[in-house]
């Protein structure tokens, strides 16, 4: 019968002692600091830079979300004024007896007039730049230019309906 025969295993060293590890560190942090102006030292942060940060945290809080909720909350502020004064107006026509005109209770709506030339110049340049954009990213080459033909085609149709329009003499509201 043959019996295994234990063989010396060598110990198994780290490759590097505590001592070079730790200049091998300091070499990297010389470096780190020579080249990007910072060092990796843990610095302890104590209580007082919590309160630094605190009202800076706070302020762009609420200007981040307070913003908009102030300007939902102005414009419904100046609306219900408006809307105030309006019916103090009427409450003050109704005490003296004067009539109310149906102008003021219900006012006509705006009507704006069309114009088809300043949207054929609208879309006619957005094309235009469309189409420089595009092809100046792609180097002419891809056909991605062509994008921009599509609203330039628009524009260009806006100016000919503009042109062609025989009902410039007409008063009554483009809509």
């Amino acid at each position: 019968m043959a019996t295994a025969i234990p063989t010396a295993t060598p110990a198994i060293s780290p490759s590097a002692t505590p001592d070079i590890d730790d200049q091998i560190d300091n070499a990297v942090e010389q470096k780190i600091r020579k080249h990007f102006g910072f060092s990796s030292d843990r610095h302890q942060s104590n209580d007082d830079d919590a309160w630094i940060a605190l009202p800076i945290v706070f302020i762009v809080f609420l200007t981040i979300f307070g913003t908009p909720v102030m300007i939902v909350a102005l414009i419904l502020y100046f609306s219900f004024s408006r809307s105030r004064a309006m019916h103090r107006t009427v409450r003050m026509m109704v005490e003296k007896g004067q009539p109310v005109p149906e102008a003021l209770l219900n006012p006509p709506p705006v009507v704006r007039q069309r114009s088809d030339l300043r949207r054929g110049v609208t879309w006619l340049l957005v094309g235009l730049g469309m189409m420089i954009f595009f092809g100046a990213c792609s180097g002419w080459d891809g056909g991605a230019w062509s994008l921009g033909i599509i609203p330039f085609l628009i524009g260009a149709g806006y100016l000919i309906f503009w042109r062609l329009d025989i009902r410039k003499d007409d008063t009554s509201p483009k809509v």
